[in-house]
């Protein structure tokens, strides 16, 4: 099954940083990601998931694929859907206090370091330790 990501980065007063936030299962840190969206293109769904999950307004894709990673998806069924998810890197200009998912998610930027050791997948920590 596929899946689109925002892999929404800034300078920060140290260098990069990522935006991660909260998964809605199981609160564990992860980037923005969906499903593809019908009528948009797979750079387009990475920004509208950045929207939806974590409150970037005014981002813009910057660059092409990052790169891809694999998870297993855990159903409300208990059935695990292998995933591999796009990555598409967002350049963040702001961010919306208020968004689709503010009141489920927690959103918070972190050193790029710091957010390879808190995501789970191996391969999605090896193309954020890349920026």
């Amino acid at each position: 099954v596929r899946q689109v990501a925002a892999l929404c980065v800034r300078n920060g007063k140290n260098g990069k940083e990522v935006l991660l936030v909260t998964s809605l299962d199981t609160g564990r840190w992860i980037i923005p990601k969906g499903w593809p969206t019908d009528g948009l293109n797979f750079p387009e769904t990475a920004l509208q998931e950045a929207w939806e999950e974590a409150g970037v307004r005014k981002g813009r894709i910057k660059g092409t694929l990052m790169g891809r990673y694999n998870y297993r998806k855990v159903q409300d069924n208990g059935i695990e859907l292998p995933c591999l998810v796009d990555v598409y890197p967002v350049e963040v200009n702001s961010l919306e206090d208020t968004f689709p998912e503010s009141d489920q998610r927690t959103r918070r930027w972190v050193p790029t370091k710091e957010a390879a050791n808190l995501v789970r997948e191996p391969e999605l920590q090896d193309i954020i330790r890349a920026i």
